[in-house]
């Protein structure tokens, strides 16, 4: 892994050529559930009154992912906003406040973050989700590492039953947890 970060860690944050122009936001962090890639950002403008832009920016375009800016080469980078949208169908999905449910119907909670790591390419290994009574105490912060590939729509995120016990309570043992359960071999994985 490269370093994992959580997906709201990068709203807002500027988006700045290697040249020093600051172009505007992070809005959204765009990818596709099915094999779990970033694709891109949308962006906003700069400013407390800026709205959303009509260009996006393609994972393609990014030059680095920063503590405290993405960079990118130039202007050239962005494409259209629909055109992103289009390439990852996911135009109305939105899996934040999604349940989280295993294979066997067992709701674990409700989806409060992507957990990204973030390297050559931008790869989902996991959620931060909210518990519910299935993994006491009810109402905690935890997060669940996922296979590679898991079935999604905009209202819920179906796991593997064998994921729900891997949860943690901290980045620090996450690692571990994404390390195991992408262990297992693909043709053994359920939610494939």
């Amino acid at each position: 892994m490269s370093a994992l970060m959580q997906a709201t860690a990068l709203v807002g944050r500027p988006v700045v050529t290697l040249a020093g122009d600051e172009i505007g936001q992070v809005k959204d962090v765009v990818y596709t559930v099915a094999d779990g890639r970033v694709t891109g950002f949308t962006l906003a403008g700069r400013g407390l009154l800026a709205g959303p832009l009509r260009r996006a920016l393609p994972w393609a375009g990014v030059h680095a992912v920063g503590p405290d800016a993405v960079m990118i080469r130039d202007e050239d980078v962005f494409t259209d906003r629909d055109e992103l949208a289009e390439r990852t169908e996911l135009r109305d999905h939105n899996l934040i406040g999604g349940t989280v449910l295993t294979e066997g119907g067992t709701a674990l909670g409700t989806v409060d973050d992507v957990v990204l790591d973030i390297g050559a390419s931008a790869d989902v290994v996991g959620y931060r989700l909210v518990t519910s009574e299935a993994i006491p105490p009810a109402g905690r912060s935890v997060l669940l590492p996922l296979p590679g590939k898991v079935a999604a729509s905009g209202e819920a995120l179906v796991v593997p039953e064998s994921v729900a016990g891997l949860v943690v309570d901290d980045l620090a043992e996450f690692t571990a947890a994404v390390r195991s359960v992408r262990s297992v071999p693909e043709g053994e994985r359920s939610c494939a």
